[in-house]
């Protein structure tokens, strides 16, 4: 069997950048096992254009935005499903302070923030005691159902290999002239051989033998799911963790970055935190019906890591996304593509070859 891409994981990167590539008309086999922990099915899939506590634009928002908007609606377009749609965060600020700090950043940052007008609404089912701004606009993404009508239609495809890669399996083989140089690379897994292979293999990737030396950070995040009848769905309520609209009518309550941890399973601190936010924060009655914990793909740098291996021009990577995911994901699938059938340049800031020194070990 012969195809032009074999893609590694089914994640967020690994749908966007096969969904890119088959609409380019190229021939793509994705490799991916169905771990139902990945940290793709498992996030709010909320896109927030502010960050922190100094509450500052993220990193390249006014490019990420507009642009997730039209894949993510181009995407559920083909999978015929809603992607995307807006909810604006509504930020329970928990001290005066912060409240402050808040509205001195609205004349810097007024593409995205402003003053909640509409306090008296809120006071029917929420406490608090120091307003709430609003972050705006604000997308909310259906990841759980991209990833699975998109493997839907792999499978259809007859695209989709499902099981775990097993890196032992591939083979780079070089391609010479006459004179013994090389002029090509290309790969071969399991008898299936393809011009590149692309990893979007999310928390795995560090212990990718190819990409193992990228400044990874191992990165583990929880949430739970409860049920709250009653609460308002149009928006997301942030006040320490945020509380999102998930599927189902069920509500996402999270999340934590814990830098240092054992293992992947959820905590019972988490559990009693979050709950002790529902009982102090909302005033309607609530029923925890779910605890998720995954890694993230996150990194040092907090840029992705997106383009060929500065040895091998047979591998590939589109990874590294942290907790941006679904803001990064659609635009760099969207460069990697662009770079692999045009040649077009990656931006250098998450092009992978800025690590060119350390990969060439």
């Amino acid at each position: 069997m012969e195809v032009d891409y074999i893609i590694v994981g089914q994640g967020l990167s690994g749908s966007f950048l096969s969904w890119k590539l088959i609409k380019a008309g190229k021939k793509v086999v994705v490799i991916d096992n169905a771990s139902p922990n990945v940290a793709s099915k498992i996030a709010s899939g909320v896109i927030n254009p502010v960050t922190g506590r100094r509450i500052v634009s993220t990193w390249m928002i006014d490019n990420l935005l507009p642009y997730s908007f039209e894949a993510y609606t181009a995407f559920g377009s083909d999978l015929n499903a809603t992607l995307i749609s807006q909810k604006n965060i509504l930020d329970f600020h928990p001290t005066q302070q912060m409240q402050l700090a808040f509205k001195d950043k609205i004349p810097v940052e007024n593409n995205y923030l402003r003053c909640n007008e509409d306090e008296g609404e809120l006071k029917k089912f929420f406490n608090f005691n120091y307003g709430v701004g609003e972050i705006n606009p604000c997308y909310l993404i259906d990841v759980s159902l991209l990833i699975s009508e998109w493997r839907t239609q792999l499978i259809e495809k007859k695209v989709l290999l499902e099981e775990d890669f097993k890196s032992e399996n591939l083979a780079i083989i070089s391609h010479t002239s006459e004179s013994d140089l090389p002029i090509e690379e290309t790969v071969e897994y399991k008898g299936i051989k393809a011009k590149k292979v692309i990893f979007c293999d999310g928390a795995k990737g560090a212990e990718n033998p190819f990409f193992k030396l990228l400044p990874y950070a191992k990165n583990k995040g929880e949430a739970v799911i409860a049920e709250i009848d009653g609460l308002p769905r149009n928006n997301i309520y942030k006040h320490g963790l945020s509380l999102v609209p998930w599927k189902d009518n069920l509500w996402w309550i999270g999340s934590t970055y814990d830098w240092n941890f054992s293992d992947l399973n959820p905590t019972a601190i988490f559990r009693i935190k979050a709950e002790q936010t529902l009982q102090h924060w909302v005033k309607l009655p609530y029923k925890v019906v779910g605890h998720l914990a995954t890694e993230r793909p996150a990194n040092l740098e907090r840029r992705p890591f997106v383009g060929l291996h500065p040895l091998h021009s047979s591998i590939g990577i589109l990874n590294g996304m942290g907790t941006k995911g679904c803001s990064l994901v659609p635009y760099f699938a969207n460069e990697l593509t662009a770079y692999l059938l045009n040649n077009t340049p990656i931006n250098p800031l998450a092009d992978v070859q800025r690590f060119r020194k350390i990969l060439s070990r």
